[in-house]
């Protein structure tokens, strides 16, 4: 149920990468100055969506080990009443 953090990290870097590079041709910069700020930005993407996705991951992984611990405590008949 954990979420895949290397794919969806790159995914997201990879339409950063080609946004940043359209905005940036369609503001009429060099061809060099696209590929640098949508390389950087790419990479900025990346990390953010990594430490982002391992955070919800993190968020997921306790509450599903809060949830069996609150099962297990309210199960009836477990003979410590």
């Amino acid at each position: 149920m954990l979420l895949n953090t290397r794919s969806i990290a790159v995914s997201i870097a990879v339409i950063c990468f080609f946004g940043l590079s359209f905005v940036s041709w369609i503001s009429g910069l060099s061809p060099f100055t696209c590929g640098k700020r949508a390389l950087t930005g790419a990479a900025v993407a990346y990390i953010a969506a990594s430490l982002a996705v391992k955070a919800i991951n993190a968020i997921l992984t306790d509450a599903m080990i809060t949830s069996q611990m609150n099962k297990q405590k309210d199960k009836p008949g477990d003979g410590k009443d």
